[in-house]
C-alpha cells in the first residue's frame, strides 16, 4: 500500500486497504462511506449474520497518538448514533446482531503500514 500525500487521498487509500483486508478475512461489504446527519460510517460489513460498523483510522506518525487511540469516547458516541440511523433507515439489518470494529493503520506512506484490526472495539 502506498498512501498519497494529501489527507483525503490517504484516507481513501487507507479505507481501500482496510476493505481488502476485511474481505480477505471473509467479511462482505454492505456499504461504504454511509452519510447521515449524525455522521459517517466508513465501512458497513457483514461477518456471518453480524452487521459490523468499521471505523478506519490512519496515522502517518504517532506524535499526536496512534490511529487506535484516536477513536475516543466522543468518536464512539458519533459512530453509535450513525449506526442507529443506519439501522433505522436500512430496516433489512435492524434485527441483526451488530458490533463496532476499528481498523487502525499506522506508518509511513512509502512502506507497508501496520494494520491492526480490533474486533468489538467498543460497546454502544
Amino acid at each position: 500500500m502506498t498512501l498519497g500525500n494529501t489527507r483525503r487521498t490517504a484516507g481513501r487509500e487507507a479505507e481501500a486497504y482496510a476493505l481488502r483486508h476485511l474481505k480477505q478475512h471473509g467479511l462482505q461489504l454492505i456499504t461504504q462511506n454511509w452519510l447521515c446527519r449524525r455522521g459517517e460510517l466508513d465501512l458497513v460489513m457483514l461477518d456471518g449474520d453480524t452487521v459490523v460498523f468499521v471505523e478506519v483510522r490512519y496515522r502517518r506518525h504517532a506524535g499526536w497518538g496512534g490511529a487506535l487511540e484516536s477513536v475516543d469516547f466522543r468518536k464512539q458516541e458519533k459512530l453509535t448514533l450513525a449506526a442507529q440511523s443506519f439501522l433505522q433507515s436500512e430496516s433489512k439489518w435492524a434485527d441483526s446482531p451488530c458490533r463496532f470494529d476499528v481498523v487502525a493503520i499506522n506508518g509511513d506512506p512509502g512502506t507497508a503500514p501496520a494494520l491492526n484490526w480490533l474486533k468489538n472495539a467498543f460497546d454502544s
